[in-house]
């Protein structure tokens, strides 16, 4: 496994692999390695001849009371777990080395950053999207591969990846959870032994969805308040949203139509840690 920090070597190193008419894998991520960032690097790694991974917690996808600062970082076990998983080539750079003195250039896919995430955190996905294409740009893979749990980056990737014309195919992999439901995420660590228990208020509201789907319910309406009313019932839990989109376009959906499926979408703050959640809804023959 081979260990980058200047755009310059990893790019040399890349240009040589294709020389030699090899497949190229990448996963983006932002380190604190846990087993749904695994997940997608054993995938890649299966799928390709190369499989390269980035660690770089990136600055501008941050806002100014977000916790860049605190976020987690353990780049000595992050290069452990990806050597275990025969990783090929990792790219760690620095902000400086990504950003430079001047940066003034931003990529956004305008309507999408704007809802759901964005009305949050109105900066975030023009963060994501430009250091995603910069790193696009610097690694130019044949696929890259992101997780379900952030449905919608995922989802504002592949539409850049399309309006932009960039030649990489985007592959999104399903939520690993924890043995208890809860979505895996960095930022569980963060919690608490209280808050660790409440957290499982997402994974058991998305649970009572499906049920509700299941048993034939279709007013989108009804299951979003349903699952508001069981998760507003844990004290340690402020609801930022819960949503139903059409998942092939991301509008808002108010009744589920057979022959589709959608996103149910939670952000949920459990004490002061913001959670994300999701599940498919399928209703195609």
């Amino acid at each position: 496994m081979k260990v980058f920090n200047s755009i310059s070597e990893i790019r040399e190193n890349l240009n040589q692999l294709r020389k030699e008419d090899k497949t190229i894998s990448f996963v983006p991520t932002m380190g604190y390695l846990h087993e749904g960032h695994l997940s997608l690097v054993r995938y890649a790694k299966k799928n390709s001849d190369v499989c390269v991974v980035s660690i770089f917690v990136n600055p501008m996808q941050f806002g100014p009371n977000e916790d860049f600062n605190k976020y987690p970082r353990d780049e000595k076990r992050d290069l452990q777990l990806l050597q275990q998983e025969n990783c090929d080539l990792v790219f760690i750079p620095s902000a400086n080395e990504m950003y430079g003195s001047d940066y003034q250039t931003f990529v956004k896919v305008k309507k999408y950053s704007e809802i759901l995430e964005g009305e949050f955190r109105p900066t975030h996905f023009e963060g994501v999207t430009t250091v995603v294409l910069k790193l696009f740009n610097i690694v130019q893979p044949h696929f890259a591969v992101f997780g379900q749990k952030d449905a919608q980056q995922a989802f504002i990737i592949q539409k850049m990846v399309d309006d932009l014309n960039i030649p990489i195919r985007i592959d999104v992999l399903p939520i690993v959870r924890e043995a208890d439901g809860l979505a895996m995420s960095s930022r569980n660590v963060y919690l608490n032994e209280e808050e660790r228990k409440q957290a499982l208020c997402l994974f058991k509201g998305i649970q009572l969805a499906e049920k509700l789907f299941n048993e034939g319910e279709r007013d989108a309406h009804k299951i979003i308040s349903e699952v508001k009313q069981f998760i507003s019932q844990h004290d340690l839990a402020k609801i930022d949203y819960v949503e139903i989109v059409d998942k092939s376009s991301f509008e808002k959906a108010t009744f589920l139509f057979e022959g589709k499926e959608y996103y149910l979408l939670l952000a949920v703050r459990i004490g002061n840690t913001r959670l994300i959640d999701n599940t498919i809804l399928n209703l195609k023959k």
